[in-house]
């Protein structure tokens, strides 16, 4: 299949047409590019500049005084109410498991202690556990107090504005 010179240099001219409009399309791209990369950046700094004090200023006013206060009522739980009454009745409870220990094996008690030492966990252990859950407990109900749903605890007081240009 031969082509004329006429249809030649049209061809010619088309591609190079082409060619063309390829390269200021890619001329075009580079700097959409550019202009996206130097969005991103300026919205980097609204963000620090202008929201991150923002959220702090809330955070450090509403939730952080709840956390604190839930913490505190927790500890206050845990010290002056569960400790007490836990450590009475772990006492009690372990003074009867050592005796009926005691009679099992066969050993005597004397003078409250166990002549045979015994095996497993001890009295330490056995608080700790109970202490341990005790905390846990008040950690979950200071979680609860302060991410308990409050609609006016998580309304910001000044609506966000679009930063002038």
């Amino acid at each position: 299949m031969s082509l004329t010179r006429k249809r030649k240099k049209q061809l010619r001219r088309l591609q190079n047409d082409a060619n063309e409009l390829w390269e200021h399309q890619q001329e075009l791209v580079g700097h959409a590019a550019d202009i996206a990369r130097e969005a991103g950046r300026q919205l980097g700094n609204v963000g620090r500049e202008q929201v991150l004090p923002i959220v702090q200023h809330a955070y450090n006013r509403r939730v952080a005084p709840t956390v604190d206060r839930g913490i505190k009522l927790g500890r206050h739980v845990v010290d002056d109410k569960v400790v007490p009454i836990v450590g009475g009745v772990v006492g009690s409870a372990l003074s009867a498991w050592d005796v009926a220990n005691a009679k099992r094996q066969g050993l005597t008690v004397s003078k409250g202690r166990i002549v045979k030492k015994k095996q497993g966990p001890g009295l330490g252990s056995i608080i700790a556990i109970v202490l341990g859950a005790a905390a846990a407990a008040g950690v979950l109900y200071a979680a609860w107090q302060a991410l308990r749903t409050d609609d006016e605890l998580w309304v910001a007081d000044d609506p966000l504005s679009a930063p002038d240009a």
